[in-house]
């Protein structure tokens, strides 16, 4: 075992478990003899240049607990991509701290900063155990069964979608929600989870691994419409074309980009409410309505899987079991076992930096436009106990007198 300091940071967008991880790693660490302090730095791997460092080594186990209960980033997070010369001003304070272990929690652009930051340590003959532990409502990371996080957001978008399914259902139309996911779509897929009787909704969802034909869609809103009524959509942000273009760009004059030059895909609401005027012009349905689900369903309180919360403060603790006993660095993996257990390895950290996982074909319908029964039963024992249910009123009508 190496001698030193702990590190522990918090990169990309919260989530409602990511703090469980944080504390697995802090009440772990604090067990071990070889650990002289736990630091935890202030909004990720800024806060590492800044040597904006908080000593978690003098927070209460009680107070730990009460965090980690709490959904979004107690550390603070940050938006931050290293490159190499970054990633040496990083390695440069670890050094001066006297760091022998970082743990990084974050999706895949965190786990490229760790093993640039390992490969770094490894060359100047520095002793560093660098571990990735993984976080991302996406879902993409690859070499997981699933994410820290997902399960909580997917959850939200589930029940979000049965809340809507219930409103159309009263008030009769076309209803469209935009979901989170650039190039995967998990979270999306999720609000089928929402559906309990065959004509619920949601009854088309879109996701990115599929090419977006806006003619096809509106080719489908109008056949539901017409089947049932009413339609309920979920739509990834990231929907493309077949040159890999997002469709807002087609259906939006202007579009908005974020500070790394990617296109703003559903911050705005745009890309919903563009998708409600091409239904309402093209279809001539006057009752169209569209939200952008957009951070709430990152950290929304109340709304937590207990097998995400379990599994998050796991991933926490075998990585620093993983430090203290092994001889290699690398990222903490969840490996489904049974019908519904996991287990955890360490892969490789180059097998999952610059990497993104996406839905896998047996989880997407022939159409394009919704899941198979293989995606509800993957996703099903992630969304915890207590999930709501919503029932009918049978239709026993009364025979009419007038005849009207």
């Amino acid at each position: 075992m190496l001698h030193g300091k702990v590190l522990v940071a918090q990169g990309g967008g919260p989530t409602a478990v990511i703090n469980q991880s944080m504390a697995g790693v802090v009440l772990e660490a604090r067990k071990f003899r070889n650990v002289d302090l736990v630091y935890g730095a202030y909004h990720g791997v800024r806060g590492i240049i800044n040597e904006d460092f908080l000593d978690l080594t003098q927070e209460t186990t009680h107070n730990l607990e009460m965090v980690a209960g709490t959904p979004s980033s107690a550390l603070g997070s940050t938006r931050d991509k290293p490159d190499l010369k970054y990633c040496q001003e990083i390695f440069k304070v670890l050094q001066a701290h006297g760091i022998a272990y970082f743990f990084y929690i974050g999706g895949n652009d965190s786990s490229d900063t760790v093993r640039i930051v390992s490969e770094e340590a490894r060359r100047a003959g520095y002793p560093l155990r660098c571990i990735h532990i993984p976080k991302t409502i996406d879902n993409d990371l690859v070499g997981n069964d699933h994410t820290p996080g997902f399960p909580s957001a997917a959850r939200f978008v589930a029940q979000g979608f049965m809340g809507a399914n219930l409103d159309n259902a009263a008030l009769t139309g076309v209803y469209l929600a935009v979901v989170m996911g650039r190039h995967a779509g998990f979270l999306t897929a999720a609000s089928a989870l929402g559906k309990k009787f065959p004509d619920d909704g949601p009854h088309l969802i879109y996701v990115p691994e599929r090419t977006f034909v806006l003619d096809k869609f509106l080719a489908d809103v109008k056949a539901t419409q017409d089947k049932y009524g009413r339609c309920v959509i979920a739509v990834s942000e990231g929907i493309h074309d077949d040159k890999g273009q997002p469709i807002i760009t087609q259906l939006a004059k202007e579009v908005e980009h974020d500070a790394h030059g990617n296109v703003q895909l559903s911050g705005t609401g745009a890309l919903g409410d563009l998708l409600a005027e091409e239904i309402k012009t093209k279809l001539g349905i006057k009752r169209v309505r569209a939200d952008t689900f957009g951070y709430l369903q990152r950290s929304f309180v109340g709304c937590v899987s207990d097998v995400d919360q379990r599994e998050a403060r796991e991933v926490g603790e075998k990585a620093v079991q993983y430090a203290m006993w092994g001889q290699q660095d690398g990222s903490v993996a969840i490996e489904r076992t049974g019908f519904y257990s996991v287990e955890y390895k360490l892969q490789p950290l180059e097998a999952v930096a610059g990497k993104t996982r996406v839905m896998e074909d047996e989880f997407i319908n022939a159409e394009g436009n919704g899941v198979t029964d293989a995606f509800r039963m993957y996703l099903r024992p992630l969304l915890g106990s207590g999930m709501p249910d919503a029932f009918r009123l049978r239709t026993n009508h009364v025979p009419k007198v007038l005849g009207k």
